[in-house]
C-alpha cells in the first residue's frame, strides 16, 4: 500500500496540469488497485477540501462529489471512512466547515460525547459543545 498526498489528489480532480496530471494517473494506476490500494488519510482529504474550495473556488457541491466518488472507489482506502462519510453528510447539509465535521466524525468514532471548541461556528454543529460563551481579559 502506498499512500496518496493531497497534490496528487489535485491533480486527478482537477486536471490543471496536463502533465502532473498524466503522471498522476500514470502512477496510480500502476500503484493502487482493489488488491493494493492506495491510502488516503485523513489530514489529506481536510487539505484537498480546503484547497478546492479556497484557490480552485470549487463550490460544495462540487467538493462533496468529489470525496463521494473517492470514498466509492475501489483502488483507495480511506482512513476512518465512516467517520469521513459521516462529515461528508454533515458538510453536504451546510452544518459545519469540513475540517470541523471530520473532527466531530473521528471524535464521536473514538467514543467521545462531544468536542470542545472555542470556535462558535463549529460549535453550532453537531458534536461540539462551546468551551466559553465570551472572551474576557483573566485567564
Amino acid at each position: 500500500m502506498i499512500g496518496l498526498d493531497t497534490n496528487v489528489l489535485v491533480r486527478l480532480l482537477v486536471a490543471d496540469d496536463p502533465v502532473q496530471t498524466r503522471q498522476a494517473q500514470h502512477f496510480v494506476g500502476r500503484h493502487c488497485s482493489p488488491e493494493s490500494p492506495g491510502f488516503i488519510n485523513c489530514v489529506v482529504l481536510a487539505e484537498l477540501v480546503w484547497v478546492l474550495a479556497g484557490p480552485y473556488g470549487y463550490g460544495r457541491a462540487d467538493i462533496v462529489g468529489a470525496l463521494e466518488r473517492l470514498l466509492a472507489g475501489t483502488d483507495c482506502v480511506i482512513e476512518h471512512s465512516d467517520a469521513v462519510r459521516a462529515a461528508v453528510a454533515d458538510y453536504k447539509l451546510g452544518r459545519a466547515d469540513f475540517a470541523d465535521a471530520l473532527i466531530a466524525a473521528i471524535n464521536r468514532a473514538g467514543g467521545c460525547d462531544s468536542t470542545a471548541t472555542f470556535d462558535r461556528k463549529a460549535a453550532k454543529g453537531q458534536g461540539f459543545v462551546l468551551v466559553a460563551g465570551r472572551r474576557s481579559g483573566a485567564d
